[in-house]
């Protein structure tokens, strides 16, 4: 009998979170397109070796999103990197089971573009269709294991969105 994948037995990727507001202080959340319920979400993805962390949330804005470079201003990133554990019934199913969860960092952009230049039909899609939300709407709409997440990104931040 093989023995149970335990969570802290194994690392967390490494990763990028890219909030995205616009002038009025809301953030770009996109549907999941792989969702099999309503997942609302900011840009996120992995690092690649050798990547810097604020390189990477610029290339996730893109690939995920369409937007590039000189259509974002930076204001801020967060303090420190955050963590989460993937629930149980994910573990061991995704990223080849070889994480735990994911370790963050994560980027605060203002969008300087119109809504038009924002492209979600990429080469490689993650989401259906996107909105601009409030804060608490964001926290509200993400999965609930990266709950805590969110709420303590949109915190630091939250200076900005006004």
């Amino acid at each position: 009998m093989g023995t149970a994948i335990r969570a802290e037995d194994l690392p967390w990727r490494p990763c990028v979170g890219v909030m995205l507001v616009n002038d009025a202080g809301r953030i770009f959340a996109g549907q999941r397109l792989d969702a099999t319920q309503a997942a609302w979400q900011m840009p996120q993805g992995g690092i690649d070796a050798g990547e810097k962390p604020r390189a990477a949330a610029l290339r996730e804005l893109w690939e995920e999103t369409g937007i590039t470079a000189d259509l974002v201003e930076f204001v801020a990133k967060s303090p420190d990197w955050v963590t989460y554990d993937l629930p149980p019934e994910l573990l061991g199913k995704v990223w080849g089971g070889k994480y735990r969860g994911q370790r963050q960092r994560w980027f605060l952009f203002r969008y300087r573009g119109r809504d038009d230049q924002i492209r979600i039909e990429t080469e490689h899609p993650e989401f259906s269709e996107w909105k601009w939300v409030a804060a608490d709407e964001m926290i509200a709409s993400i999965v609930p294991f990266k709950r805590a997440v969110y709420e303590e990104v949109v915190n630091a931040f939250r200076e900005h969105l006004a």
